[in-house]
């Protein structure tokens, strides 16, 4: 057994160009891992930095100034991002509370439907199950009620913090747009010499790290908005807070839109009950749900998404569990990194003993 590991190692660990990939990868992961939270700045930057690279390199080949094109562009996203914050969180807040107030009477016409299902069925006469299970249905959305309202005016002690994120932020993004070729210079000086080998990962990562932030927030925008005018149209209540909510859950793949069908289907539910608007909304959903996965994900993201659905659901598990909101919206460029890495290594093998 420990022959078989010490050939295992020095076939993985004989090239110093393999060393190096592991050793920055393993620093990487050490410093995100235990100082996440201290650089969040720093990382929320350089995702926003990654989306804005695309419109600054657009002005700057058409002959603008880089930096005139940075402030621009940051000029730009900040007006659209203010413009985009009053106009929907007044809204979506006043949608929060309106469905708390609303869930006493939704558990009250609940309560009418269940005490009338012995009439319509003899057979099911005996409900106390039943209703034990609604009682505590009602003692945990009362709950999570108390929760959120608790958490919402416990948020309003975080605005210092806010305040300094929103200062922060937009300096950092300008610094990295800005000076990004002298950063990655820098960046390269530190760096272990054999670093061939994590180079050819990188170049093929920064591409479609790239691509899918892009590509994944263009999916939220489209997937929201298509939700909000379905929403609209059929007459549902609370249609911004779930539109918000299906297009934020296309971050977790699989998982979320599995997981925001739930609610939609309550609030049609005790809108409409299993009437004929219940099933059009359902089949519309259903509708937005599948072109998004058929659609719309395979054009966005030709590439990353050329992994085993079995492999994102294990990505999202995983890195969700070890960093959280950011462990999950990257889990498909981690996952898709593993992928290179793993594929790397063994070519770099393949050349090594053919020299």
């Amino acid at each position: 057994m420990f022959d078989m590991i010490n050939r295992w190692y020095k076939r993985r660990f004989s090239d110093p160009r393999a060393v190096s990939l592991f050793a920055i990868l393993f620093f990487g992961f050490i410093v995100i891992y235990f100082f996440g939270h201290l650089i969040a700045p720093l990382l929320v930057a350089i995702v926003l930095a990654y989306l804005l690279e695309w419109p600054v390199s657009k002005l700057s080949q058409l002959g603008l100034p880089r930096t005139l094109a940075v402030i621009l562009v940051i000029l730009l996203f900040v007006g659209f991002m203010l413009l985009a914050f009053f106009g929907l969180v007044p809204t979506i807040w006043e949608q929060v509370g309106n469905l708390l107030n609303d869930i006493p009477s939704m558990y009250a016409r609940l309560q009418t439907s269940i005490a009338h299902i012995p009439e319509q069925y003899p057979e099911l006469a005996n409900l106390k199950i039943v209703e034990s299970v609604m009682d505590n249905a009602k003692d945990q959305a009362l709950s999570m009620g108390e929760k959120v309202v608790k958490g919402s005016f416990s948020s309003l002690l975080s605005l210092a913090t806010l305040s300094i994120y929103l200062i922060l932020v937009p300096l950092l993004i300008f610094f990295l747009l800005k000076d990004k070729k002298e950063m990655i210079t820098t960046l390269g000086s530190v760096l272990p010499k054999e670093r061939e080998l994590a180079y050819q990962v990188w170049v093929e990562m920064n591409q479609q790290i790239s691509n899918y932030i892009n590509g994944k927030v263009l999916e939220i925008v489209i997937v929201g908005g298509v939700s909000y005018a379905t929403f609209a149209l059929l007459d549902l209540r609370y249609a911004v807070l779930l539109s918000v909510a299906v297009g934020f859950s296309v971050l977790i793949p699989y998982i979320g839109a599995a997981a925001v069908t739930i609610p939609v289907a309550i609030v049609g539910i005790f809108q409409w009950g299993f009437t004929s608007d219940f099933y059009w909304l359902l089949i519309a959903y259903g509708i937005i749900q599948a072109l998004d996965g058929n659609v719309l994900v395979p054009v966005l993201f030709s590439e990353a998404v050329n992994l085993h659905p079995v492999a994102i659901i294990v990505a999202v598990l995983v890195f969700g569990g070890l960093w959280g909101f950011w462990g999950v919206f990257f889990a498909i460029p981690l996952a898709t990194l593993v992928k290179a890495v793993w594929k790397a290594v063994p070519a770099q093998e393949e050349e090594s003993t053919s020299q």
